[in-house]
């Protein structure tokens, strides 16, 4: 009979949940502020909850495959850090930690 060790998930779920929420909302902001004439132009924002969005669904995929996950957390990193002027670091940190996390914890 074979041991498999359990690896708990919760530390990378909380934090793709919590550089997601940021993200959303930070997204939103760049475009709220765009309405203002402020900013250059929504797409950034766009792009950013796009981004975000690719993050929570990482998430959801973290139980099934944290390999797959690891993957689409780094890449919702970089769109995030592209989407956004400097106003979205936190969720791209929070993202990144999570991405890094789920790749080499065995």
């Amino acid at each position: 009979m074979k041991r498999t060790k359990i690896i708990s998930r919760n530390f990378e779920t909380v934090l793709g949940i919590i550089g997601s929420i940021i993200g959303i909302f930070s997204g939103s902001f760049l475009i709220f502020i765009e309405s203002f004439g402020k900013a250059h132009t929504p797409f950034l924002g766009i792009i950013a909850i796009i981004a975000s969005l690719l993050g929570l669904a990482s998430t959801y995929y973290l139980r099934k495959n944290p390999e797959i996950a690891g993957v689409g957390f780094i890449i919702a990193t970089m769109f995030v850090i592209v989407g956004s002027d400097y106003i979205n670091v936190l969720s791209a940190i929070f993202l990144l930690v999570a991405g890094i996390s789920s790749l080499f914890r065995k």
